[in-house]
């Protein structure tokens, strides 16, 4: 990783009702720590130059928990390319790469990150970060051609042939700091929930005539807590982990 800089929006402004707590979800803890601190530690073993968290309008705990890292607030939720368009004012300036992490999914790897920056490097604007579950029903399909990512189709809009992909759209994707907030600008919300998705990025990018790519990661690190279920298992993943590394 030479002299391109680093930068991480992590997505924090989620609320914990799926959880019955009233904790930020992302501080609900995994292994002792809140899921966000995993990342945060992560991204500073990865020596990003910035780390900008997005919040929501009540997001003080997490501002706690985040800082002295930087935070923006998303005033209304309304999608995650809305979320991630929140963080502008910390990072309109920025040159270099941009990662995007939900701040729920706790378990990336460090060598993952590479894997999408080096991605990105060779000359991609956009790279998502795919995976393979054992059960693809719900997750968008990333379509790819060769080493070119063409789409990414919502498992509710997809055809007989799309369902049949099993690489799995996982949430964390990589772009060039500089087209970021110009790829953004141009998603609509003109969809049945009215919200700005992320994943609209890659028709944008194509559309604008950038490249996108992917890179894929092993099923566990994609792994997100919606449910005290998953926040189990979330559990049983990371002492499965420790345990393989010996600690």
């Amino acid at each position: 990783m030479h002299d391109n800089k680093i930068a991480a929006i992590i997505l924090g402004a989620g609320k914990g009702t799926r959880m019955k707590s009233d904790l930020p979800k992302v501080l609900m803890p995994v292994g002792g720590k809140p899921m966000i601190r995993h990342i945060i530690d992560t991204l500073k073993e990865l020596k990003v130059d910035k780390i900008v968290t997005v919040i929501a309008p009540d997001g003080e705990a997490v501002k706690k928990e985040v800082s002295p890292y930087p935070t923006c607030v998303q005033e209304k939720q309304l999608g995650t390319a809305h979320a991630v368009m929140s963080a502008r004012p910390e990072l309109c300036c920025f040159h270099g790469d941009i990662l995007v992490i939900f701040g729920d999914q706790p378990l990336y790897t460090k060598d993952t990150m590479k894997k999408l920056l080096q991605k990105r490097r060779e000359g991609y604007s956009v790279v998502c970060l795919g995976f393979r579950p054992k059960d693809p029903a719900r997750y968008g399909r990333l379509v790819m051609n060769g080493n070119n990512l063409e789409r990414i189709v919502e498992f509710k809009d997809a055809t007989e042939k799309e369902k049949a992909i099993d690489l799995c759209n996982s949430g964390m994707m990589c772009f060039d700091g500089e087209k970021l907030f110009e790829i953004l600008g141009a998603i609509s919300n003109e969809n049945a929930a009215g919200e700005y998705y992320l994943t609209d990025a890659v028709e944008i990018a194509l559309r604008m005539g950038l490249k996108c790519s992917a890179v894929e990661c092993p099923v566990e690190e994609a792994s997100a807590a919606n449910t005290l279920e998953e926040l189990a298992l979330l559990e049983e993943l990371l002492k499965k982990r420790n345990i393989q590394k010996g600690k």
